[in-house]
């Protein structure tokens, strides 16, 4: 995967974990760019996606990483923008067949579920993988909705 600049995005469930992640980004060298939340302070996951989304569609920054407690929310509202493919990893084969078959723009990481060795293996993973292309592309390509006549 080329990076440019990776978007990161949390909410405060996915807080502690976000700071696991940008340590990791900076001893990896990859520039980035802070989306939010910025303490462990109730507040809701949209407010933060959204920003995200929009810069990966813009092509501002790419790729992205989304943090909350389960990842679902934070996937939900990302995959909302016609320019994401944001999907949620547990694990990292799950991780790189994101990126290996649907040529995922967002990974989305579940806070309350892994550990930080275990998201530093996801992120390996994803950083690692590379779209595939082929029978998969096709698929890609069907995902956006259409307009309706």
């Amino acid at each position: 995967m080329e990076i440019k600049t990776v978007g990161i995005a949390c909410d405060h469930a996915g807080y502690p974990l976000k700071q696991f992640v940008v340590d990791y980004l900076e001893k990896k060298g990859y520039p980035f760019k802070d989306f939010g939340t910025y303490s462990d302070m109730s507040c809701d996951y949209p407010d933060f996606a959204h920003p995200l989304a929009a810069s990966i569609e813009s092509g501002e920054v790419y790729p992205g990483i989304a943090i909350c407690g389960s990842g679902e929310g934070m996937c939900i509202t990302l995959n909302k923008h016609q320019g994401v493919r944001a999907g949620l990893a547990w694990n990292k084969d799950i991780a790189g067949l994101i990126r290996q078959h649907n040529d995922a723009n967002v990974i989305c990481l579940p806070a309350r579920f892994i550990d930080n060795k275990t998201a530093e293996g996801i992120l390996d993973a994803f950083f690692k993988a590379t779209f595939e292309g082929g029978r998969h592309e096709r698929r890609v390509k069907k995902i956006p909705a259409e307009a309706k006549a």
